[in-house]
């Protein structure tokens, strides 16, 4: 019943099939991995789909941010999904969600903003709503995807539904990154508007809705 209402409020995870040659390639490139260098971002495919490549390999986690050049991560004082705090260095198994971190400039915000990726029986789950005023302040930026082992990290929590939050309480050096722009974000058509003091619930109820009428007006111009 969960599952059914998320897949009509927010939009299910993108299936992904991926060739032969695009399998080979990726490989190849899992292979520069090593030491938090840069990965090669001239690519002959979409980033977002190497990301989640490696993502269904199951050893890597991604944190996304507009610093270009962390080399290693500190846990600090923050907010968890359920509004508990910890001192965590936070990724996430979901390289589109990290992407949208890496490419959302922060220092734009007007106000709030809302996002997640929720999981529930083994299928994810995204919703991304910025206020009127941050989208008019143009908040998006060339921002940086980094790839950290996920050996170092736990979920931050344990449910039917939860966000796919990953939290380590040491420092984590990065294996690479890899750069990331608007253009690499597969729900960039998707992204709602919300007023600030309306109640998350009717962000959540009318997501879908906004989005679909911001991606009509983004096509008819």
């Amino acid at each position: 019943m969960i599952s059914f209402l998320l897949s009509i409020l927010l939009y299910s995870s993108p299936k992904i099939v991926f060739s032969n040659d695009e399998i080979v390639q990726f490989e190849q490139l899992a292979l520069t991995i090593k030491e938090g260098r840069l990965i090669n971002d001239q690519l002959p495919f979409q980033k977002s789909r190497f990301l989640m490549y490696l993502s269904l390999k199951g050893n890597y986690v991604f944190h996304g941010s507009n610093n270009h050049n962390i080399e290693c991560f500190e846990p600090r004082e923050q907010t968890l999904y359920n509004g508990k705090m910890t001192k965590a260095v936070f990724a996430s198994s979901d390289p589109i969600w990290s992407i949208f971190y890496a490419i959302f400039n922060r220092s734009r915000l007007i106000g709030s903003f809302r996002n997640g990726c929720l999981v529930g029986r083994s299928k994810k789950y995204h919703f991304y709503s910025i206020n009127e005023s941050t989208m008019k302040n143009k908040p998006w930026t060339e921002g940086m995807v980094y790839i950290l082992p996920k050996d170092k990290f736990v979920m931050s929590g344990h449910g039917i539904i939860q966000f796919d939050e990953w939290i380590s309480h040491e420092p984590v050096v990065p294996t690479g990154k890899l750069k990331g722009s608007l253009e690499d974000f597969h729900y960039r058509n998707r992204i709602a508007t919300h007023k600030d003091k309306e109640s998350l619930l009717k962000t959540w109820i009318f997501y879908k809705a906004r989005a679909s009428r911001r991606r009509k007006d983004t096509t008819t111009l």
